[in-house]
């Protein structure tokens, strides 16, 4: 048996392994904050921030730049004026009264450029924000000063806008306290400047317009569908342009049966959209459209506004709404004439120069006077016995707004001042105002009741002696 105790020798210990060498403790990590994300972001917004500042100042800068260059083109003033307002003249009456004419001085193949072939007065009432678009008949026949008797449409080329401004105000009543003169370009580049204008077309014609007139190059013939219409530039003009004229070969067009007298009304109607478009938010807010509109009117406008009365007028402006400015045509208070010198003309169906029927109607269009706006007619029987009675309080009720048709002796007699209200209790503010001024019986059966055709017939008795005082 073999002896195994020789194989089993003792193993040795194995040796300690070498220590291990600890790496060198690192730095600690540095923890990202929370925060760090919002700190790129305000670097990000504020960049945005700079940029968009940086926008906004050049809009200003172009905008004010523009105003300046354009509003000294168009009116006396210089940049001070931006920085503030002066009162308009006739405001302190609480009425500013602007002739606005056109003509087609930048149009060398238009015949008659220095005619003014659209007119109209703006009258403004700046104590209730309410005003007046009124047209005057470009063919109306006036003596105008130092030159005779022709239409109206030649005064500007006879003496400039204030001889114009003059033969209106004989017209109207109105005392002119500014005026605006444009020529095609502006209204085009205007309408263009804020993107077109959007207007009803309303024409008695089913078809709607169609006026032959408008050229080729001009985008014509004018066709427009009655309803809502989106009018470019180009398009406005040929519609402020349209009256339905036979072409030289004798094509007539539809949808304007009262030639000159539809052209005005549209050309009120277009204005009045203009001005909405111009005073919304997505205009005033866009320094290019203002920049465009600055240069539409400032190279194809002329005004006697100073620079500060602009100011003034743009605040003024900004209060009026479409709803508050009436459309005013005299069509209905001028008739056809035939000048000496073979002219188809218009005159006042009163008379040649008698434009009290004209003045009365735009008073009464215009004034916040609730005597005014009624319009009552009234006429005056004197059986007061005092010589001329009838015509001083004639005179007299006219100055209170009333419209006096007839003042004569009457025939007759009464006992005390004698009052015939036919209105029906339609005209209280005139009522009350007679039964202040006279304390008058009142008459309802009274023979004159119907005689005169008016809402009151006042008779002066015995009692009257003077014309009231209050």
């Amino acid at each position: 048996m073999t002896d195994l105790s020789t194989y089993m020798q003792p193993v040795p210990p194995s040796p300690e392994p070498d220590p291990v060498k600890q790496p060198e403790p690192r730095p600690p990590k540095r923890i990202k904050r929370v925060r760090e994300p919002n700190r790129l972001l305000r670097r990000v917004l504020k960049s945005i921030a700079i940029i968009i500042g940086a926008i906004l100042i050049a809009a200003v800068l172009y905008v004010t730049y523009k105003f300046v260059v354009d509003t000294g083109k168009i009116s006396a003033g210089g940049i001070f004026g931006l920085f503030s307002t002066s009162k308009l003249n006739g405001e302190d009456q609480g009425r500013v009264n602007i002739v606005l004419a056109g003509d087609s001085a930048d149009d060398p193949d238009h015949g008659g450029a220095d005619l003014t072939d659209s007119i109209m007065v703006a009258s403004i009432d700046t104590a209730n924000n309410t005003a007046a678009l009124i047209s005057i008949p470009r063919d109306l026949w006036v003596n105008v000063p130092g030159h005779g008797y022709e239409k109206i449409n030649a005064a500007y080329e006879q003496g400039g806008m204030s001889l114009l401004e003059q033969v209106v105000g004989q017209v109207t009543g109105l005392n002119m306290d500014y005026y605006a003169l444009s020529d095609y370009t502006a209204f085009k580049d205007a309408v263009n400047a804020v993107g077109g204008i959007t207007v009803d077309i309303q024409s008695p014609d089913p078809r709607g317009i169609y006026d032959p007139n408008i050229t080729a190059d001009q985008d014509g013939p004018l066709i427009l569908k009655n309803g809502v219409q989106q009018l470019n530039g180009q398009t406005a003009l040929n519609l402020a342009r349209a009256r339905n004229d036979p072409t030289p070969t004798g094509q007539v067009g539809y949808g304007l049966p009262n030639g000159d007298f539809d052209r005005t009304a549209d050309q009120r109607l277009m204005l009045e959209a203009l001005k909405t478009k111009i005073t919304s938010s997505g205009v005033l807010a866009n320094p290019i459209k203002i920049g465009q509109l600055l240069d539409s009117i400032g190279n194809n406008l002329k005004t006697d506004f100073t620079t500060n009365q602009l100011v003034r007028l743009y605040d003024i402006g900004k209060k009026l709404q479409s709803s508050d400015i009436k459309s005013l045509s005299l069509s209905s208070l001028v008739q056809s004439y035939t000048s000496s010198d073979g002219q188809s003309a218009l005159v006042p169906i009163a008379g040649m120069t008698d434009y009290s029927q004209i003045q009365y109607y735009i008073q009464q269009q215009t004034s916040s006077n609730p005597i005014v706006k009624e319009g009552a007619t009234v006429a005056v029987l004197n059986d007061s016995g005092t010589t001329g009675l009838g015509q001083a309080t004639a005179k007299y009720l006219i100055s209170k707004g009333m419209n006096v048709t007839t003042y004569i002796t009457s025939p007759v007699q009464v006992t005390s001042n004698t009052l015939v209200d036919n209105s029906g209790g339609k005209k209280p503010a005139t009522l009350s105002l007679l039964n202040s001024l006279y304390s008058p019986t009142l008459d309802p059966n009274s023979p004159t009741a119907s005689e005169y055709g008016v809402d009151f017939v006042v008779i002066l008795g015995p009692g009257q002696t003077a014309v009231p005082t209050q």
